[in-house]
């Protein structure tokens, strides 16, 4: 008795001189969420909520951190402590260190694996990384991965022991000094350009599985024929091995059906239930793997019966259309950033605030920015009931990136390896995101940032996925037979310059209008950007309003979908909607939410 009391008091006093290293600083802004992280539980939810398992643990906390030069052998002794999953830049890691192309990360920590799991295999699992990461179990290297936007795992389960398993994770992250994607982020932060993300910015995770287990579950919704088709991946199948799909409405099933292991399941669903922003319905789905009839695998998930497609109106304009009906999309750019965690949200609850605040502002869409959120963002967006866009993070920046709109223009040229690069993270990016109905439109390239091949790209990403539609360049070189949508940027007011008979076209960037309200700028400065800047929210409203009217004409004209710039102000720029700390609400909500509503109305199917 008195040894288990000395060695909860010394794991007492463990933890706390823990956390006395992790000393977030308080010079910068931050959100109401910071005050809530704790390093005990930080980001404690499930982190895939589309294929979700009753068992496993989270490794978030308080890790072990150093930073070496490139090359440099694992340190005997590491610099301090870092709070993953926030990146070492950010004030939530209690670090905020840049790292640099001439460094590399190291982090370590020990874990243990739960009796209850012997006999399975584990997983290790890491939301994301930035950029290029090597994984060490045990001090053997089981593992790498480049892309600093998807998760990946491994099998450790060969290199585990008894007790305590330590865990190291090496990366190195040169950002805009190579060719990686990396969206916003440079080494040197100025007007629209923000500060560096390198590291783990995701949640880090384990779980227990069979040797035979279901590796992912993709549906796919065919609204015309009534039918819902799930592709379910199965680790290690045998013929054999069979897959039964449950399709659950509030807990009682309305649909099943079996198929062999890598068989297509079509599911016919009786009376289906449309999903769209005005009524989110989600199916739950329920995915059970067996072998010689025993039980391998059973995972939980959900599906969406929505459509989204093109089609002329009775002018000939080609027009967006959601579950076959004319739907104008409207949303803001939504770069995803955080004063205290940069990318990554400081709670859940954070994560979800900016989904909810977007359609308490009367608007359906929204464009992620040049940038990949955690798997629960998405998952947000489809049980509240938003339809996104979802952009390439960009990089091997193009030198004609400037505001240009070109007809067959003039592309970058990116090295075999830059472009073997973006091929493989773009499929992982459509990979991850093919589950969430919430998901619309691809977006490959944003303003030619590194454009390249942009046929053969907006091709391959349409073949890849038919199931939604491509936008090829926002605002960047546009061809005349490169995927669904002309995309034109027009500041600040919205109007058209260029139409496409063959395609929807929109404006994928428009507004800016800026606001600088002190106390809730992350530079008290007066070099604080936007298009167009005001000193008060009603005059910032009252242009918005009439940005609404401009935008109201253009429809009629042609636009099926536009994209107002932005969410929240980030970094030096002022021109959000809500203040970057999310603690001010810029404009005046319900004038806001009353022009977005007669906008969205101005496209009716008749």
């Amino acid at each position: 008795m008195i040894r288990k009391s000395l060695l909860l008091a010394i794991s007492i006093m463990i933890t706390i001189a823990n956390y006395a290293q992790w000393n977030p600083s308080k010079d910068r802004i931050r959100t109401r969420w910071a005050e809530e992280v704790n390093p005990a539980n930080v980001l404690p939810e499930y982190p895939r909520p589309a294929m979700e398992r009753s068992q496993w643990n989270n490794l978030n906390g308080l890790w072990d951190y150093a930073v070496l030069p490139v090359g440099a052998a694992e340190p005997e002794k590491y610099d301090g402590k870092i709070l993953v999953p926030f990146a070492i830049e950010s004030n939530l890691s209690g670090v905020e260190k840049r790292l640099g192309k001439a460094n590399e990360l190291w982090y370590k920590r020990t874990f243990t694996v739960p009796a209850a799991w012997k006999g399975k295999s584990v997983l290790l699992h890491f939301g994301a990384v930035d950029w290029k990461a090597e994984v060490f179990v045990n001090d053997v290297k089981v593992g790498t991965h480049k892309g600093g936007y998807t998760p990946f795992s491994f099998d450790v389960t060969p290199w585990l022991t008894q007790g305590e398993q330590k865990l190291v994770v090496k990366v190195w992250d040169p950002t805009d000094e190579s060719y990686q994607p990396r969206g916003k982020q440079v080494n040197k932060p100025e007007g629209i350009w923000y500060t560096p993300v390198s590291g783990i910015w995701q949640t880090v995770w384990i779980e227990p599985v069979a040797k035979k287990h279901i590796a992912a579950v993709v549906p796919t919704a065919n609204i015309d024929a009534g039918q819902l088709s799930v592709n379910v991946c199965v680790a290690n199948a045998a013929h054999g091995d069979l897959v039964e799909v449950a399709v659950k409405d509030a807990g009682k099933v309305v649909a099943k059906a079996k198929s062999a292991a890598g068989q297509q399941i079509d599911i016919s669903i009786p009376d289906a239930k449309l999903w769209s922003p005005e009524t989110p319905f989600l199916y739950d789905l329920e995915i059970s793997l067996y072998e010689s009839g025993k039980l391998q695998d059973k995972v939980a998930g959900y599906a969406a019966m929505r459509k989204i497609s093109a089609k002329p109106d009775k002018n000939g304009v080609m027009r967006m259309q959601l579950n076959n009906k004319d739907y104008f999309q409207l949303g803001p750019l939504d770069q995803g950033w955080w004063p205290d965690g940069l990318y990554t949200a400081p709670t859940d609850e954070a994560l979800k605030y900016d989904i909810q605040k977007t359609k308490d502002f009367g608007f359906n869409m929204i464009r992620k920015h040049v940038k990949v959120e955690p798997a629960r963002w998405y998952a947000h967006c489809d049980r509240l009931g938003i339809l996104v866009w979802q952009d390439m993070p960009s990089g091997d920046r193009s030198p004609h990136w400037q505001m240009h709109q070109f007809f067959d223009g003039k592309e970058a040229v990116r090295s075999p390896e830059s472009e073997a690069n973006y091929r493989q993270e773009w499929k992982e990016i459509i990979d991850l995101l093919k589950p969430n109905p919430c998901v619309v439109v691809w977006v490959p390239f944003n303003e030619a940032w590194g454009q390249f091949k942009t046929v053969e790209i907006a091709s391959w990403t349409k073949t890849y996925d038919p199931s939604r539609l491509v936008n090829p360049a926002s605002g960047g070189n546009h061809y005349l037979d490169a995927g669904d949508i002309l995309d034109i940027h027009n500041y600040p007011h919205p109007r058209i310059t260029l139409i496409n008979t063959r395609k929807v076209n929109v404006l994928g960037e428009f507004g800016g209008i800026g606001l600088a309200l002190a106390g809730h700028l992350w530079q008290e400065t007066d070099r604080n950007w936007g298009y167009v800047q005001f000193k008060n929210s009603k005059d910032v409203t009252d242009e918005y309003v009439k940005f609404a009217k401009q935008l109201i004409e253009t429809v009629a004209r042609g636009y099926s979908a536009a994209v107002y710039t932005q969410t929240t102000d980030v970094e030096n720029e002022v021109n959000g909607l809500m203040t970057y700390d999310r603690k001010v609400i810029k404009l005046e909500e319900d004038r806001l939410r009353q022009a977005n509503i007669e906008v969205c109305n101005s496209l009716k199917q008749d």
